[in-house]
């Protein structure tokens, strides 16, 4: 079965916090139809299934940068919340079809996971190519030293691009 939510809009939610690619718990309600409250409240059920490498509770000053870049909502729909939000890990979020066990749940965590692993492919890929111009870079002489410096500097161009896509950004569209 295909999964509900195009792979781009599950990309665009998974955000560098800690140097850890995450995806906070006002997301993942959403991708997977309930509240956050709802979700939260599984999480907290289960509390054992989560150690912290698998989720975290945002500080302040990360859910002020959150807001100011539009990340998160400031309040909204029936005032600020509580608790701060929850960041969970590729790990966290593959517990949560342990926790939250709807078919939407299943399909929605199987294309989150899938996310994950497409992004680590891209920055793995990323670095080899890095090792393989600097193993290049050691064969040739000076008269390259251009080409390889134009080839450094379209890589970084890249590579921003994708720490774009999942650090904090301002352009989000939500669905």
């Amino acid at each position: 079965m295909a999964p509900m939510v195009p792979a781009e809009v599950i990309e665009n939610r998974i955000y560098l916090i800690r140097g850890q690619k995450v995806m906070l718990d006002s997301d993942l309600a959403r991708l997977y139809g309930a509240t956050v409250g709802r979700l939260n409240e599984q999480v907290t059920r289960n509390i054992e299934r989560f150690p912290a490498d698998f989720m975290f509770r945002l500080t302040e000053s990360e859910e002020t940068i959150l807001k100011s870049q539009n990340a998160i909502s400031s309040g909204g729909h029936g005032g600020r919340r509580r608790a701060r939000s929850r960041a969970f890990t590729e790990h966290g979020v593959a517990m949560l079809s342990s926790v939250l066990k709807s078919q939407r749940a299943i399909q929605i965590n199987v294309a989150i996971v899938r996310a994950f692993i497409r992004l680590r492919r891209l920055l793995a890929s990323n670095a080899e190519l890095a090792k393989k111009l600097d193993k290049l870079e050691k064969h040739y002489d000076a008269q390259f030293k251009t080409v390889f410096s134009a080839i450094r500097q379209l890589m970084a161009e890249e590579s921003s691009t994708e720490r774009t896509r999942i650090g904090f950004t301002t352009d989000r569209h939500r669905p």
